[in-house]
């Protein structure tokens, strides 16, 4: 069997080119399935290993290779990956066309999977990938690991470090959407923060009380006001440069100042937290430190923190079939073939990681 992949390498020339691999598929062992890929999205995550830290304005085509300049001081960051080949996509569904003797059970399900998904057929231990409810669509299903984990991540660091509420970045994402239903769901506070007013009244759609846009010149005071009424000690952040994590903690000492009967020097005992989990904006987070001495700024990654969950991922992982069809539905902008995502017009409107717009590559196309 051949299957096409969607490969990204950067050279030793410094240049960044995707391309369509032909391979073959090895015939399935004991243990083993074929899955013919049917529905893949291309997230956020994504975008690091397909377009790395290539300036998007030096794109050309030559034959069948989209080629991007890589700026000279970031090859030296990509030293470990140079001149290979890298199959890229997170994660994705399908069904299984072919199984090994002890997974003769599988064939004909369909399955999320996880790694290298953008191809046409993957080979896949059938005790890795995960069997969709009956009647669920690869489509349905292509996007059950990044985003509903870390939305449903983002409530279990909120009640194991024994916060009460959560302030959200970019909220009008996919995942945002998911958090803004899984909060009303378990009675848990929210305060989300958007920036256009049409990603404000989506956000209402869904139930959302604490909507705030970083655009309105009352920002400042509204997000004070949000944080104080529901308590919020907790962020999770997707922009990652600028001010705003520094915003959201000078909005919290706020809340928590008032509280105090007496002063402190030090500020706020009560200890307020930033996870930072996305680069919409790759430039500095810009912090000032002017909210006493009980915060924190840190990175938050799904995979390290699903490991450090053990069995206990399990349950959240069960949630999500559960409610696959309902809190953690995914839309998607358009589905492209992977054809098209080599494209330098498609390829500038995915990178743009526009909040909302999300697209998912269907290799059977």
């Amino acid at each position: 069997m051949k299957s096409l992949e969607l490969v990204s390498q950067v050279g030793s020339d410094g240049m960044l080119a995707l391309s369509l691999a032909e391979v073959d598929v090895k015939s399935p062992g004991p243990d083993e399935i074929v899955v013919k890929v049917q529905a893949a999205p291309i997230n956020p995550s994504d975008l690091g290993l397909l377009l790395g830290p290539v300036d998007p304005a030096t794109v050309r085509v030559e034959g069948d290779r989209t080629l991007f300049t890589v700026p000279e001081k970031r090859l030296a960051g990509l030293k470990a990956r140079l001149d290979q080949p890298m199959r890229v996509g997170n994660e994705g569904a399908g069904v299984v066309v072919e199984a090994g003797a002890n997974a003769q059970h599988m064939v004909g399900k369909t399955v999320a999977i996880f790694g290298g998904t953008f191809a046409q057929y993957k080979l896949f231990d059938h005790r890795h990938v995960i069997a969709l409810p009956a009647g669920a669509t690869a489509e349905q299903g292509a996007a059950i690991f990044v985003n509903p984990l870390t939305a449903l991540a983002m409530t279990e660091v909120m009640k194991r470090e024994g916060h009460h509420a959560i302030v959200h970045t970019a909220a009008a994402s996919n995942l945002g959407q998911m958090l803004v239903k899984i909060c009303l769901k378990d009675g848990i506070p929210l305060v989300n923060i958007v920036r256009k007013p049409e990603q404000a009244a989506l956000l209402k759609e869904l139930g959302a009380t604490h909507i705030i846009d970083s655009t309105s010149p009352q920002f400042t005071a509204e997000l004070a006001a949000a944080v104080e009424a529901t308590n919020a000690t907790l962020a999770f952040d997707a922009i990652g440069g600028g001010p705003l994590v520094n915003q959201i903690l000078h909005a919290m000492e706020a809340a928590q100042l008032k509280k105090l009967t007496a002063y402190n020097r030090y500020g706020s005992p009560v200890h307020k937290q930033v996870y930072i989990y996305g680069m919409l904006d790759p430039g500095p987070t810009q912090l000032d430190r002017n909210y006493g001495f009980a915060w924190g700024v840190a990175s938050f990654l799904i995979t390290p923190y699903m490991a450090k969950l053990g069995a206990d991922g399990q349950k959240l992982r069960a949630r999500i079939l559960a409610e696959l069809t309902t809190t953690f539905a995914s839309t998607y902008t358009a589905t492209i073939s992977l054809r098209e995502a080599i494209r330098p017009d498609m390829i500038a409107r995915y990178a743009k990681r526009a909040t909302g717009e999300k697209y998912l590559i269907d290799p059977s196309k």
